[in-house]
């Protein structure tokens, strides 16, 4: 059973596709040899847009700051003749930004500094940036004439929507991400269609559910040809993060001819993870961009493990890493950081799922980053995996793997799983976006990095070890920071966190007087 209106994504002339098009397969054709040689001139343009549900992302604490989650790619300076032009709706102060240049192994912070043009809108609102952007012609003639420099081209985006197909448009330069064509690819909807395609493990449940009444009909039939099921949880297509989901109780449902009834009532008082979410808003989104009905998998053992890729312009697909994601909210669904590499006893089992799924996805010409999540629960000795999601963007798993990956200079070894340093020592990694205290707010910029240095917590490049941090923007008003803590063992990264945890404790307290 399934709704009849599939999601919608933005539309374009054939014209401007054809366009778009013809700038990929540049790209492409110029591939090979760009990422071959590091010593190649090139310019990488970094829109860190939050091109998502507006309404969605409004609920989640300091979110304008999420553009900061991308500062790792300033590391990319550590290539010599690399220029990197990053923008943002608001200008980031200059103490984050020298933090990240003196991450730089090897590269001195001015040679580097004259390679980075920083552009800012001056425009809080919550807008997403790529709007803002191609609203102001100056911008655009300021990035069109750093464009104008040696080597090529190409932007690099958090997602890549109608919107960033128009600023590459506007701009004659090339994505590294996902054609907004096969977008609905990565909805949950078409998540559900891959997964089905390639033959691995998914709840039980229907997609491209487009109304409340759909939505009842979907319920009805899960409950009836699953009576044992307590639990269903409901998504939007374009939701993110776990924020467009809601969790509806089971356990009361009749089981007769009452069911029906019994659901469409009991719809708006679902359990939203998204604070503040409301019925009438979500049946509303749910109108605009459909939606899914999945069974709600349960389990003593539960973990959620999440797979990353990469599809290479040529359609080659390397698995990037393996991570465990950390949720929270109301019904665990709310992701709030991870530990790479995944769990030992099942991390090359996602990763062989996650390949599938890439060269599934590459076969329809998707390139770029991807993650593909996974709900896994043990029976006895043995760990079942089933496939949740597609996200066809960067996450919250993609900065903390590049942090790691820029500080080492080490490699991901697929065949175990593994990220080792040049002198094959294996690294670990706990990361969070939401190391969040009300005591921490009115910590500047400025006093964060006072306070890494006095405790060293900084990463440690002799010993390729530390704690790197970011959304540092994000501390003063909102109490909030990101926190990358990478050891030689997973004991060892959250031996790390705690220490982190304890001194910005530790600091706010003695400075209110131990109040």
């Amino acid at each position: 059973m399934t709704g009849s209106a599939a999601p919608t994504f933005d539309l374009v002339s054939a014209a401007d596709q054809a366009r778009f098009m013809a700038l990929q397969d540049e790209f492409a054709a110029a591939y090979t040899g760009l990422f071959d040689d590091p010593s190649l001139p090139r310019t990488v343009v970094i829109v860190p847009s939050l091109s998502l549900d507006p309404e969605v992302l409004a609920k989640v604490s300091g979110v304008h700051h999420y553009e900061e989650r991308m500062l790792c790619m300033l590391l990319l300076l550590r290539m010599p003749r690399t220029r990197v032009v990053y923008v943002t709706s608001t200008a980031i102060p200059d103490t984050i930004i020298d933090y990240y240049l003196h991450l730089l192994p090897g590269v001195p912070g001015s040679h580097a500094r004259a390679r980075l043009t920083l552009l800012s809108c001056d425009d809080a609102s919550p807008a997403p940036l790529t709007q803002k952007i191609l609203a102001r012609p100056r911008v655009l003639d300021r990035l069109r004439t750093v464009l104008r420099g040696e080597g090529p081209a190409h932007l690099s985006c958090y997602t890549v929507t109608g919107l960033e197909r128009r600023l590459a448009l506007a701009l004659g330069v090339a994505i590294y991400g996902c054609d907004p064509a096969l977008a609905a690819w990565g909805s949950k909807s078409g998540s559900r269609r891959v997964f089905k395609e390639v033959g691995i493990d998914l709840p039980d449940g229907f997609e491209d559910l487009s109304d409340p009444a759909a939505l009842t009909d979907a319920l009805t039939e899960l409950k009836q040809r699953r009576p044992e099921l307590r639990k269903a949880v409901v998504k939007l297509n374009e939701g993110f993060s776990g924020e467009g989901n809601a969790v509806l109780d089971l356990t009361a449902a009749p089981m007769d001819h009452g069911l029906r009834q019994w659901l469409r009532d009991r719809l708006p008082h679902m359990a939203f993870e998204a604070r503040g979410m409301t019925w009438e808003v979500f049946a509303a989104k749910l109108g605009a961009m459909g939606g899914i009905v999945e069974e709600f998998i349960p389990g003593a053992v539960k973990q959620s493990p999440s797979s990353q890729l990469r599809i290479d312009p040529l359609g080659r697909v390397e698995a990037v890493s393996t991570h465990d994601q950390v949720l929270g909210g109301p019904s665990g669904q709310i992701f709030l950081g991870c530990r790479f590499p995944a769990d030992e006893a099942y991390r090359r089992d996602i990763q062989a799922r996650g390949v599938a799924v890439a060269e599934a996805l590459a076969r329809k010409g998707v390139i770029g980053r991807l993650g593909v999540d996974f709900i896994s629960v043990r029976d006895g000795p043995d760990w079942r995996h089933v496939a949740i999601e597609i996200n066809l963007r960067k996450g919250g798993t993609t900065h903390p793997f590049l942090m790691l990956q820029f500080l080492t200079d080490g490699r991901y070894e697929s065949g175990s799983g593994e990220f080792v340093t040049p002198a094959g020592q294996p690294r670990c990694y706990y990361a969070s976006d939401n190391l969040e205290s009300a005591a921490y707010r009115g910590l500047r910029p400025d006093d964060l990095v006072d306070i890494a240095v006095v405790n060293g917590l900084h990463f440690h490049a002799a010993a390729g070890e530390g704690v790197a941090f970011h959304l540092i923007g994000a501390l003063s008003e909102f109490g909030k920071l990101g926190v990358v803590c990478i050891g030689r063992t997973h004991e060892r990264a959250a031996e790390l966190y705690r220490r982190t945890v304890e001194i910005l404790d530790r600091q706010r307290s003695e400075e209110n007087g131990g109040l």
